[in-house]
């Protein structure tokens, strides 16, 4: 996820509402992989062609070279070859898969000495697919005690005008809240619509990584009230470098921290810290009382799960590619989520007891079970960050009303029309015209 993090933009979703990857840049060649089937979905058992092209300015290129792996997605290849498209395109045998998954073929193409990489993968009865990691017994009971140890915690909010972020329309605050224990805080930018009056909420939760925040001031001169937070306890107004150095040095890694011991791990702090400012937002006199939503994207996504999870308050979610979901995969033979905690250098690290039960305790899949609001979600096929299994996993236990907006060929990235599409859908939840 620290490539996530650089690929951040200062964007958001249409109109302000989650800061999200940005699409992957436009190349002299383009790579075009996509499985035969136009929705990219098969039954188990039933065989994938996969469809290749190379082109220059929307033409096929005559005798590219590629190379080819076709194989589980993250896992290792099970097919690999290699050919030279005469007229610019070739469709591969792609095999099946027996179990509920997604198969995924990545070609390289060499032009002019230079690489061009692009995949298409296919999902196999994805609606099928069923979480490894296991639901712990005292799940409930371990986050109600969380909580009910926050809530024995004073506020102690406090508000710091930005003269020169607030508009017209907008008054503009750096806002830190005491958070879990009592000697962390949680900080973000708070926006409240000026004209006297009452006013849903919405809380904005971060992607990974370390930065600053700008807040969703577009979003809250339609009339509500916007709170975009931070996880890391540190103020989200700083100069940049302050974050670079931080990610890059006291903050490398913490999705790592304390994962040895469920008490002590580093999200734990986060989710109750996503808890805390809900307590702040429905506490304003400007609340309507009613209309509380959260969104994200990636660990955003996942915060926004787990935070409609464990609030009722809040009465529905907007997630992209949710991360830390169904993270146990990989022991299992599959994909898992975002960090990514057991396969490759991390699996010897990771995988011990202690650190296995503490995930059981922080995995998306344990939260959307417990989900009772409305939510809509998206992602795409082609996700190496959060994988597509891992998404479903979660997914796919979710019995609350759920919409799922796909965009297959979208890796850790979005369209405009995946951003239009959830930002329309929040913005009537609350009752406001996009």
């Amino acid at each position: 996820m620290k490539k996530h993090a650089l690929f951040l933009i200062g964007a958001f979703l249409l109109s302000g509402v989650v800061r999200l990857t940005a699409q992957p840049q436009q190349q002299f060649y383009k790579v075009v992989v996509a499985p035969d089937h136009s929705n990219w979905l098969y039954k188990t058992g039933e065989p994938v062609k996969f469809i290749v092209s190379v082109l220059k300015d929307g033409n096929p290129v005559p005798d590219a070279d590629i190379r080819y792996e076709i194989g589980p997605e993250k896992m290792p290849a099970t097919k690999t070859g290699s050919t030279k498209l005469k007229d610019g395109k070739t469709v591969l045998e792609g095999g099946t898969m027996k179990t509920p998954g997604f198969l995924r073929c990545t070609v390289t193409a060499t032009v002019n000495g230079k690489d061009y990489k692009w995949a298409g993968t296919a999902g196999f009865d994805p609606e099928k697919i069923q979480p490894t990691v296991t639901n712990p017994s005292d799940f409930v009971a371990f986050w109600d005690s969380a909580k009910a140890a926050l809530a024995a915690i004073p506020m102690d909010a406090r508000m710091t005008l930005m003269p020169e972020r607030c508009t017209e329309k907008v008054d503009v605050y750096h806002l830190n809240l005491q958070n879990f224990p009592a000697t962390a805080r949680v900080y973000g930018i708070l926006c409240v619509p000026k004209k006297p009056g009452k006013y849903p909420a919405l809380l904005t939760v971060p992607g990974a990584g370390v930065r600053p925040y700008a807040g969703n001031i577009a979003v809250a001169e339609k009339g509500v009230i916007t709170l975009e937070i931070g996880i890391h306890g540190i103020p989200v107004n700083l100069d940049p470098i302050v974050y670079t150095n931080l990610g890059a040095g006291a903050f490398a890694g913490y999705w790592n921290y304390n994962l040895d011991d469920r008490d002590r791990f580093y999200y734990k702090r986060v989710y109750l810290g996503c808890v805390r400012a809900n307590d702040f937002l429905v506490s304003m006199p400007q609340f309507d009382g009613v209309n509380l939503g959260v969104t994200g994207g990636s660990q955003g996504g996942a915060l926004s799960i787990i935070t409609a999870a464990l609030d009722p308050r809040v009465k529905f979610l907007g997630a992209f590619y949710p991360a830390l979901s169904d993270v146990t995969g990989y022991l299992h033979g599959r994909a898992g989520g975002w960090p990514h905690f057991f396969t490759g250098n991390n699996l010897a690290f990771n995988d011990k007891k202690d650190k296995i039960n503490t995930v059981c305790y922080y995995d998306v899949v344990n939260f959307s079970k417990l989900l009772k609001v409305p939510g809509i979600y998206s992602w795409g096929f082609n996700d190496e960050t959060c994988p597509p299994t891992s998404m479903y996993a979660s997914y796919n236990v979710i019995t609350a009303p759920k919409s799922l907006y796909l965009a297959p060929e979208t890796g850790h990235w979005t369209y405009p029309e995946q951003r239009e599409i959830i930002t329309t859908w929040l913005l009537e939840k609350m009752n406001l015209k996009p």
